[in-house]
């Protein structure tokens, strides 16, 4: 799942007015299907080259806990472009407050753009985007003031009733009886590559779950690795976004899981809810 194509057909430029789309990724073969069989089993040599894998990554990550130390990154600054950030948390809360149901609040500094463009990326790529009245409370609260009207008039012209119905959906962004529409997107990690006190360039490492869950789905529940690019301006005491874009990947390879048949999945999305990001 990654923005730019939920829609079934991208613009000329991408998206939006520099928006981006979301798109739902159909799967690959019939074979990607919920309660489908597992994998054929691997040799004990590719089981060794994992498990060596997994040891090197290990010693790597505790090697990399115990530098210690910190950065400025926290701080404001103008307009300077920096490298590799620590892949450690911070620690600190990104907010105390939310708007919609949105976090927001967040501090005028790198870390709160980080923490915001890890929120936004969860919301603009979530089930809540296909339903009217919800879909107006997010761009009320994620865009920044001069973006909203448009945006939504954009957005209310691409979820119309006919693309809601060839996704599944009714035209509040509902899915049939018996049936669970998922579209969850978990940040991975985040990175600045241009920042001063009123702008900031965030790129969001994106995994998540997307597809329709339940009997004789068209588009069953699978996974998508991507990368949103957001570009946020300080207003209203906040960060908002200004415009955002996706690129596919980094993508791993897929792990030998036992695929889960679609009414645990939509059990799954209903019992266990979502996080507040942060740097």
């Amino acid at each position: 799942m990654s923005l730019g194509d939920q829609h079934g057909a991208r613009g000329e430029d991408g998206g939006y007015g520099g928006t981006g789309q979301t798109r739902t990724r159909l799967p690959d073969s019939a074979g990607d299907v919920h309660g489908g069989a597992r994998r054929g089993g691997r040799s004990s040599s590719r089981s060794l080259v994992t498990v060596v894998g997994v040891v090197v990554l290990l010693i790597a990550a505790i090697a990399f806990a115990n530098r210690g130390g910190g950065d400025s990154d926290g701080e404001a600054g103008g307009g300077n472009k920096p490298g590799t950030a620590p892949t450690a948390a911070s620690g600190d809360q990104p907010v105390k407050s939310k708007a919609a149901g949105i976090p927001s609040g967040f501090p005028q500094n790198k870390q709160g753009a980080e923490s915001a463009a890890a929120n936004y990326a969860a919301v603009l790529v979530s089930a809540d985007i296909f339903k009217p009245a919800r879909r107006d409370e997010i761009v009320q609260q994620v865009f920044v003031p001069d973006k909203v009207a448009a945006l939504k008039d954009k957005l209310d012209k691409a979820y119309s009733k006919e693309f809601l119905s060839n996704v599944g959906l009714d035209e509040n962004g509902n899915a049939a009886a018996g049936q669970t529409y998922v579209s969850r997107t978990m940040p991975v990690g985040t990175k600045v590559t241009d920042y001063s006190d009123s702008t900031a360039t965030v790129e969001v490492w994106c995994t998540g779950v997307f597809g329709t869950a339940g009997d004789d789905s068209k588009n069953p529940v699978s996974n998508d690795w991507f990368t949103m690019t957001l570009q946020l301006r300080w207003a209203e005491s906040d960060w908002k976004v200004d415009s955002f874009s996706q690129k596919d990947g980094p993508a791993p390879v897929n792990g030998d899981n036992t695929v889960s048949p679609s009414d645990e999945i939509s059990k799954a999305v209903e019992e266990y809810g979502g996080f507040t990001y942060a740097r």
